[in-house]
């Protein structure tokens, strides 16, 4: 079998493991996807097809941007999945888990693009130019393999393991807060499961934003007007079921809440 046909028949394996809600062992094993370049050829087949299903772009998620997780899996930079209108919510929505195969949430800090960044190497200034608002956010992340026993290849290939996200009511400027200094506090029925900070985020939310955006120029892809930005955790991701009420506080940009059914 060519590794055309691997990257086909993995993308084919994550595709059914996610219709089906049923995960699979790790593609990087049963398919030999081995490197990067063919861990994101799968991640785009099956994007390509979840867009002819009559789903758009509309946004972008960045991964490992924790140095801690960085170190465990072998990397030095972080990883990005591509975001679609029907994995949207709104603050104090209630998210049908039945979407979803083995769910965790983290709170994060994302960003609104405000105009097209059309820069084939965009300098910071350029980059913070194009960014319009910070809102605070909750991705819901979620793997297809079996038991979250990922490498590096297998969440790149998955989409960087996107599950769902929730956009928090209220938008600040960029310019307006110090995003690094931002404390973060996540609770699950009223208790308190995860924090961090604003530096938790590669060092700061808009550093991770910015590698986005170069990444992203890089590869031809440059980021539109309109498009969300989920620039990483700022804490650890905690596991989440039906009839959990998960609220987190993000400093000043406040709260952005959902609840599992």
């Amino acid at each position: 079998m060519s590794q055309d046909n691997h990257i086909v028949a993995a993308a084919a394996a994550l595709r059914t493991a996610r219709l089906q809600r049923q995960p699979v062992p790790r593609i990087s094993e049963t398919y030999g996807i081995s490197d990067l370049q063919s861990a994101y050829a799968v991640a785009e087949i099956n994007q390509r097809a979840h867009h002819a299903d009559g789903h758009r772009k509309c946004g972008l998620k960045v991964g490992l941007t924790s140095k801690a997780v960085q170190q465990q899996l072998g990397v030095d930079q972080p990883d990005f999945g591509v975001l679609f209108d029907d994995m949207e919510y709104l603050d104090g929505d209630t998210v049908p888990v039945s979407r979803l195969i083995q769910p965790k949430v983290e709170a994060e800090i994302a960003f609104v693009v405000g105009r097209d960044m059309e820069a084939l190497r965009p300098s910071y200034s350029e980059f913070l130019r194009c960014i319009d608002h910070a809102v605070a956010a909750l991705e819901i992340v979620d793997s297809a393999i079996a038991d979250w026993k990922i490498t590096l290849v297998d969440t790149v290939a998955d989409n960087a393991s996107s599950g769902l996200y929730v956009l928090g009511n209220q938008p600040f400027a960029v310019n307006a807060l110090s995003l690094a200094d931002q404390t973060m506090t996540l609770q699950k029925q009223g208790h308190t499961v995860s924090e961090g900070s604003g530096a938790a985020c590669l060092g700061h939310p808009l550093r991770a934003a910015y590698w986005l955006a170069c990444t992203m120029a890089k590869r031809g892809q440059a980021l539109r007007a309109g498009e969300v930005i989920l620039s990483g955790a700022l804490g650890p991701m905690v596991p989440v079921a039906a009839g959990d009420e998960i609220v987190a506080t993000i400093g000043s940009l406040g709260t952005v809440s959902c609840t599992f059914a």
